[in-house]
């Protein structure tokens, strides 16, 4: 498993380095879409995706690279998700009953397999992301029907992909960190580092903003 950073080039340094015209993010949010991206952030599409988190030695021919990144575009990105606040990796809690079934927390020290993993599913007509557990092969949802502490925590529980399920993946070069948006909200993921019991370090779409380590994320290809 390897950072998707490990091939030592920015995300500015990886658009550049082909001398063709490459999208760098998802097109202008639509009057029905998320806002704006955050001052800092950049929002990601599958190729701008595929690029970070590939191999060093197809950058070296900007052509190749184009085409290399254009077919690794179409398949899903597999990654780890580990949360920057407590550095600990999104697992799918996948024996919690009901309501909690495929809850997602970040709460393993170690990636240790399928229940740490996760395929980013781009969607071109949408210009979003559906993230699906392999720990259950569900998508993760926005609860946003829930209510008190448990509102719009995300669950690995739907067989098909609808709003519900539909992220945008922001970068921040800086930072070198991620952040996901919800666009069923509009509001960004946080991982609540302050809950305890069942719902500690529960994932929810309820920022209005990046503020922090809470909203920030690391990813880890885990497909190579």
């Amino acid at each position: 498993m390897r950072r998707t950073t490990s091939v030592l080039l920015s995300l500015s340094a990886l658009l550049a380095a082909s001398a063709l015209t490459v999208p760098t993010a998802v097109a202008a949010p639509r009057a029905d879409g998320p806002a704006a991206a955050p001052a800092g952030w950049e929002a990601v599409d599958a190729t701008a995706l595929a690029r970070i988190t590939g191999d060093q030695d197809a950058l070296r021919t900007p052509l190749a690279a184009e085409n290399t990144a254009a077919a690794a575009a179409a398949e899903p990105e597999l990654l780890a998700v580990q949360s920057a606040r407590n550095s600990r990796f999104v697992a799918t809690e996948k024996n919690y009953a009901e309501p909690n079934t495929g809850l997602q927390r970040a709460r393993s020290t170690e990636f240790g397999g399928s229940w740490e993993s996760y395929a980013f599913e781009w969607d071109e007509a949408t210009q979003t992301y559906a993230l699906r557990s392999l720990a259950n092969n569900r998508y993760v949802a926005v609860e946003k029907n829930y209510t008190g502490s448990a509102q719009n925590v995300l669950r690995a529980r739907s067989t098909s992909v609808g709003g519900w399920e539909r992220f945008v993946l922001y970068y921040n070069e800086t930072l070198d960190r991620w952040a996901l948006q919800s666009t069923l909200n509009g509001l960004f993921v946080a991982m609540e580092n302050g809950y305890t019991g069942s719902l500690q370090y529960a994932l929810r779409a309820r920022s209005t903003d990046v503020t922090g380590s809470w909203e920030e994320f690391v990813l880890y290809d885990i497909g190579a």
